[in-house]
């Protein structure tokens, strides 16, 4: 026990150097709620009340007299503004992206993009001196000295070079007032190099993650190959291929979003605690909503954008789902399940046949544990997630889409590499018991960095979990996918080892690697932009440092300036502090 509490002391001054401001901030105080009045206040929601919304597109290209693609470039601000998540509900102030305030939405408009044609967004940020939500200043944290809302955003899923990744240190004020020290330009061009597939876009301000997505800052990208694409004949077009963002959120009775203002360890940070987890299910900016269907196969590209929450999905008449792809890569071949499981960030791109339907509505319902897999069950709440009410009658036009039996063939995959990496996670506890902080490695985003893959190369990682949750590890830049997960054995003395020595080697994990083997679903085999890994598991992934559909270098330098990152897709562990900094070499 001392020496996880001199950890903490150590963890707590390299966490106070980031500080500038008090430690916890707030425009206005919040007003005491216990958990029972938050349920309250979700369960006065009627559901299944809003339709489901159509979320506006921007187009990152356009096309010239003779049909050949052009570049596009687009300016997309960040705002605060009113947004009503249910009709019978107070509007809520949020944060939003689009191209003016009035247009601003939650989540933000999906950019739509093509393959090889690159699309530059000049990204404007006109939010206001003070955060609507409290956050913890104990933590490592952008803190401007003159006051405004840090932002910086990251294309989850991207190939991109460093300088448009987004780096948790290239944050920005409203008009550039301040910037940080990573921070370069304010136009990012996406040169859209990779296979076809589903992305989305967040904010990456570091400490500031959490509750710059909890305000509302996330949105859609999705990069298309028509002659890839079209060929498989999908359902096509808006009204039949739809996104689903789906994430979970609390509110105080005055519509104003709710996030805690008293950590765990009060004493040690005054706010941050492990998980957000939301009363009220919002999908594409409503709370619990209905979308009528034809009799016919719709595709839906449904996206976690949760803070902390997984998502099991099951539909309420056993229906099953088809699925296609997983993140921005398609599977190899259509895996069709009862259920499917979603951690923060992750996406599933599925088919559901409704010509098959035997009723008229349908819930999609969730039934994972929070925090997963030992936590609380579902309750009534945020057990549902949207209605699908079935339309009588044939559908108009004729469905004409199918679901081929091969999808897409990568290069494949194999468990040879010459560099193996051990990548452990930890959770560090106060003397009550409680987290105060998550690393990997044993170290925070500012220590040296110990990953340095060539770019061009391929590695594998030995992903060893010693917390009690699943962590949903994402790598900007890279590809990956788990190839074998097996429990540890004797894991309270293979714990016990690494907190002395941080050593897998050292260890001796092969002997403790040798418990039985879990297996990767189907429906995750091929190339993600994250993985969950299963606590009290070693975790074998193959991780590139190419362009996976042909092993293709990057068509630019990857090596350049500032580098990028990996970590935990829990937001509340990102930001405190499970993220570690990834420098690809020649």
């Amino acid at each position: 026990m001392i020496r996880e509490l001199i950890l903490v002391a150590l963890w707590m001054m390299a966490a106070l150097g980031f500080m500038t401001r008090p430690c916890v901030s707030t425009s206005v105080p919040a007003p005491v709620v216990t958990e029972a009045q938050l349920q309250q206040i979700a369960a006065s929601l009627q559901m299944y009340v809003d339709e489901l919304p159509e979320i506006p597109r921007l187009y990152g290209y356009s096309w010239d007299r003779h049909g050949v693609p052009v570049p596009g470039n687009l300016t997309i601000g960040m705002y605060e503004k009113k947004w009503q998540f249910h009709r019978d509900f107070p509007p809520t102030t949020v944060f939003a992206y689009g191209t003016s305030a009035k247009a601003a939405t939650v989540p933000g408009p999906i950019i739509e993009a093509l393959r090889n044609t690159p699309t530059s967004v000049t990204w404007l940020n006109f939010l206001p001196k003070k955060h609507i939500l409290p956050f913890d200043a104990t933590i490592p944290t952008a803190i401007p000295k003159d006051g405004g809302v840090p932002t910086v955003v990251h294309l989850h899923g991207a190939v991109n070079p460093a300088d448009y990744d987004g780096s948790a240190f290239a944050w920005f004020t409203s008009n550039f007032g301040e910037t940080g020290p990573k921070w370069a330009h304010a136009t990012y061009t996406y040169p859209n190099v990779q296979h076809s597939g589903n992305l989305w876009y967040h904010d990456h301000a570091i400490g500031l993650t959490r509750v710059n997505l909890l305000a509302g800052l996330v949105g859609i990208y999705r990069i298309t190959d028509p002659l890839f694409d079209h060929k498989l004949n999908l359902p096509l077009g808006p009204e039949f291929d739809r996104h689903l963002m789906v994430f979970d959120r609390s509110f105080y009775k005055d519509g104003s979003l709710y996030m805690n203002t008293t950590g765990d360890n009060p004493s040690i940070h005054p706010q941050w605690q492990p998980e957000y987890f939301g009363d009220a299910v919002i999908v594409n900016g409503k709370a619990w909503p209905y979308l009528e269907v034809q009799r016919r196969k719709y595709r839906f590209r449904i996206i976690n954008a949760s803070n902390a929450r997984y998502f099991n999905f099951t539909m309420s008449n056993g229906m099953p789902f088809t699925i296609i792809g997983a993140d921005s890569s398609y599977l190899p071949s259509p895996v069709t399940t009862p259920s499917f499981l979603l951690a923060p960030s992750e996406i599933a791109d599925i088919i559901v046949d409704f010509s098959k339907a035997s009723v008229k509505e349908i819930i999609l319902n969730n039934n994972a544990a929070y925090p997963f897999p030992g936590g609380n069950a579902v309750d009534n709440l945020n057990g549902q997630v949207m209605k699908f009410v079935v339309s009588p009658g044939n559908p108009s036009p004729p469905d004409n889409s199918i679901v081929p039996k091969i999808l897409k063939n990568y290069v494949p995959t194999t468990m040879t590499s010459n560099i193996t990496r051990y990548i452990v996670m930890y959770e560090y506890e106060s003397a009550t018991g409680n987290p105060t902080h998550l690393l990997i490695n044993g170290k925070s985003l500012t220590d040296p960095v110990t990953e340095t893959p060539k770019s061009g190369s391929t590695e594998i990682w030995q992903v060893i979990n010693l917390t009690p949750d699943n962590h949903p590890l994402h790598l900007h830049l890279a590809y990956f996918q788990a190839l074998k997960v097996q429990q540890l054995v004797d894991l309270d003395n293979f714990t016990s080892c690494m907190t002395q020595k941080n050593d897998a080697v050292a260890c001796n994990i092969s002997a403790h690697a040798t418990g039985p083997t879990d297996i990767v679903p189907a429906n995750e085999r091929t190339w993600k932009n994250a993985v969950k890994i299963k606590p009290g598991y070693q975790t074998t992934v193959i991780v590139k440092f190419n362009l996976v559909e042909n092993d293709a270098p990057y068509p630019f330098d990857a090596t350049k300036a500032p580098g990028y990152v990996y970590h935990c897709h829990i937001l509340d562990h990102e930001d405190n502090a499970m993220i570690r900094p990834l420098y690809p070499v020649p």
